[in-house]
């Protein structure tokens, strides 16, 4: 059994204002009142991680930056170890979609430490949480995966409802990387119905985006397309940045596989432009992907094509993204077979039509 969802980053005056459910505009001014009258460390710790994880969601990276730092600094100064952890947990975080993947594993690692030690068990379950979702990006399944079914195991005994759709996605999508759809399915879904029981419109919207996925590797991109359209009308509202922004990623990933091409150029070139905007290098790098393999698809030149994979493969390597590098590998290795077995027909093509006029 789980309660309703909560957001345990909102801490002291601003737990009693904010829900999980509050877009982030509304956050943001909420915490940088309540940061501008903290009488004291603890109060700017707790009003500083607000505002750091509402300048993340929203996109405005640098700012996040400068306010968890502070909520870390006045957490020391209060001699408060949990708060520090919290702090932690959200220059991790920040530093994963900034694509410093090294650096919000050492963040998040730290934060798990301190968690355990200060007994603060949420800001433990968060840090568990981020250092799992870490490493399961950069494809490290063997490293992450007890701590995906520790979490799990948690959110189940504790009836934390986020925990578990944390967990159950994470889990999902290792699923679905490794080729068990059937699988990732179930898991997405179940984690659907726990988000919307639970009333997590946030963790809704990214499971909604997971069974769109496998919806579309199953051949079904109108069902899928269907779920994301859904879960866009919930970023919106929330002001959800990021996930808007892989929202849109994932809609040009259904509309390529269904053989639209040109839709999902467009889409890909719209999720660029977010990510872009946000200075997320991931999202950026996955996007300019998409759309270099649309452009091929609908007949960019190939130099130009090959040049654009060895860039994005550069890339990938750089930020220690395994899987993503593979399948620049992959599209290249099939464009590269495409056009040999196109020059071939044009061989084929050549010879039958000199034998027509000699023959």
């Amino acid at each position: 059994m789980y309660g309703k969802a909560f957001a345990p980053e909102y801490q002291g005056e601003l737990g009693a204002e904010l829900t999980v459910n509050s877009s982030y505009e509304e956050v943001l001014a909420r915490a940088g009142r309540a940061l501008s009258r903290a009488g004291g460390p603890a109060e700017r710790a707790r009003a500083a991680l607000a505002f750091a994880e509402a300048c993340r969601r929203l996109g405005r990276v640098e700012d996040a930056g400068a306010a968890w730092r502070q909520s870390y600094r006045s957490a020391r100064l209060a001699g408060d170890t949990g708060a520090m952890a919290w702090a932690l947990w959200s220059g991790g975080t920040l530093a994963r979609q900034c694509g410093a993947l090294p650096l919000a594993r050492r963040l998040l690692a730290h934060s798990v430490d301190l968690a355990a030690g200060s007994g603060d068990r949420l800001a433990h379950g968060y840090a568990l949480a981020g250092l799992a979702e870490t490493g399961r990006i950069q494809g490290d399944y063997a490293a992450v995966a007890e701590l995906h079914e520790e979490l799990l195991a948690q959110g189940r005994a504790h009836g934390e409802a986020r925990h578990m759709v944390w967990a159950m996605t994470g889990i999902a999508q290792m699923h679905r990387n490794r080729g068990d759809h059937a699988k990732a399915l179930d898991l997405f879904e179940e984690s659907v119905r726990i988000s919307t029981e639970a009333d997590d419109a946030r963790g809704r919207a990214w499971s909604l985006r997971g069974v769109a996925d496998v919806l579309s590797l199953r051949g079904e991109p109108d069902r899928a397309l269907a779920l994301l359209s859904e879960a866009e009308g919930v970023c919106r509202k929330m002001d959800l940045a990021s996930a808007l922004a892989y929202n849109h990623k994932m809609r040009g990933n259904v509309l390529y596989r269904a053989g639209r091409y040109a839709a999902a150029r467009d889409t890909y070139a719209v999720a660029l432009e977010e990510f872009t905007a946000m200075h997320e290098p991931r999202g950026t790098a996955l996007s300019r992907l998409g759309l270099a393999k649309c452009r091929a698809r609908l007949g960019r030149d190939r130099a130009a094509t090959l040049a654009e994979l060895a860039l994005l493969e550069a890339d990938f390597d750089r930020m220690g993204l395994p899987q993503a590098r593979d399948m620049v590998i992959a599209f290249r290795a099939e464009t590269e077979t495409e056009t040999e077995r196109g020059r071939g027909t044009e061989r084929a093509a050549t010879a039958a039509t000199a034998e027509a006029v000699t023959g």
